[in-house]
C-alpha cells in the first residue's frame, strides 16, 4: 500500500467536497472551487470531515494512484481553503516587473518589452519593481505561471542576473581564468 495514500486528508471547516456518481469530485471552499476526476482504479470515501483513498486492484501501478489521488485531493483542499502561491525575484540591473490587469509587463534586458499573459483563477501582483507574487488556487496552474515567467530569463550562473524564485539558490561560477 502507497505510504502517501495511507494518510487521510482532513477537510477544514469551511471547506464542502462533493463526490460525484460519475467519479467526479468538487472542492468548494472560500478562495474559489476545483473539480477533479478520479481514476476507476481508486476508491474514495468520505467520513465525516476526512477523506480515504484505496486501491481497487491489486497493481502497483492502482497503489501508486491512491498515493496521487491522495496528493492531489489534499492540494485541492488547501488551494480552496488557504491557496498557493510563489515568489519570484528579479535580479539584473533595469530588470523590472509591473503587473496591470490580466498581463505582467517584463523588462528583462531585451531590445523589447515582454508582456505575459495571466490565466484566469491566477492572480499576480507585483509589491515592488524587482517582486512577482502569484496566487492561486490550484496548485499546479501557480507553479506553471511562476515557470514560465521564470522561463524568459532563467538565473545565469555567472553573474547570478535573470528572474528566479525568491527561494532559488543560483551556484555561481567562477570565471574563466588566464
Amino acid at each position: 500500500m502507497s505510504r502517501v495514500a495511507n494518510s487521510p486528508v482532513a477537510i477544514p471547516s469551511g471547506v464542502e467536497v462533493n463526490l460525484g456518481a460519475d467519479r467526479q469530485v468538487s472542492v468548494k471552499g472560500a478562495k474559489g472551487e476545483l473539480h477533479h476526476t478520479i481514476h476507476e482504479w481508486v476508491d474514495v470515501a468520505q467520513d465525516e470531515q476526512v477523506l480515504t483513498f484505496v486501491p481497487n486492484r491489486k497493481r502497483q501501478e492502482a497503489i501508486a494512484l491512491a498515493g496521487t489521488t491522495r496528493a492531489l485531493l489534499n492540494n485541492m483542499v488547501r488551494g480552496v481553503h488557504e491557496g498557493f502561491e510563489r515568489r519570484l525575484k528579479l535580479v539584473g540591473v533595469g530588470y523590472r516587473a509591473q503587473a496591470k490587469g490580466d498581463t505582467v509587463n517584463l523588462t528583462l534586458g531585451f531590445s523589447h518589452p515582454v508582456e505575459h499573459p495571466v490565466p484566469k483563477g491566477i492572480t499576480v501582483e507585483t509589491p515592488s519593481n524587482t517582486e512577482i507574487v502569484v496566487r492561486g488556487v490550484d496548485k499546479q496552474q501557480v507553479g506553471q505561471v511562476a515557470a514560465d515567467i521564470r522561463a524568459y530569463r532563467p538565473p545565469e550562473p555567472y553573474k547570478g542576473k535573470g528572474v528566479r524564485y525568491a527561494d532559488e539558490r543560483v551556484i555561481m561560477k567562477e570565471a574563466k581564468k588566464k
